[in-house]
């Protein structure tokens, strides 16, 4: 092993989220118009499937691959939905699901302030990724969370 090597490459975080997608050069084309990503970079194969995407949206990283039912790869719309939400913070909650929803994105749940001190709304891209939405508003401590968690949650 080359020792000069880092085993985290520069400008990548410990966790990134790759998502599997049915038609995921049209997914970057989306996430670009929706949330603002910067593409890093595609590799085709040679039907022309997205073998390795890389998008930046904020200071994370988001990879992309097409679905392949012949290695296991299946996407949400395969599937019928996903277990999977990802959580993306931004500076406009209400802008940001504003241009996914021009984009071509589908609200679950519209934006709305959250005792965790968030304005939080969730929506389903086209590709069948569900995504919660958020801008910090407020900082709450872990006891007001706890507490304010009991009255908007009862028995749960």
């Amino acid at each position: 092993m080359d020792t000069k090597v880092k085993p985290i490459p520069a400008g990548m975080h410990s966790l990134t989220p790759h998502l599997i997608c049915r038609d995921a050069n049209a997914a970057m084309d989306f996430y670009i118009k929706a949330f603002g990503a910067t593409e890093g970079g595609r590799v085709r194969g040679p039907d022309g499937k997205l073998m390795h995407g890389h998008l930046r949206i904020g200071d994370s990283v988001l990879m992309l691959v097409d679905e392949n039912p012949d290695w296991g790869m299946h996407s949400p719309l395969s599937l019928n939905g996903s277990p999977v939400t990802m959580y993306l913070y931004v500076d406009d909650v209400d802008a940001t699901i504003a241009r996914a929803v021009a984009a071509g994105a589908r609200v679950t749940m519209p934006a709305e302030e959250m005792f965790r001190g968030d304005r939080y709304g969730k929506l389903v891209d086209p590709f069948g990724h569900e995504w919660s939405v958020a801008t910090h508003i407020r900082d709450v401590s872990p006891e007001e969370i706890q507490a304010a968690a009991k009255t908007a949650c009862p028995g749960g």
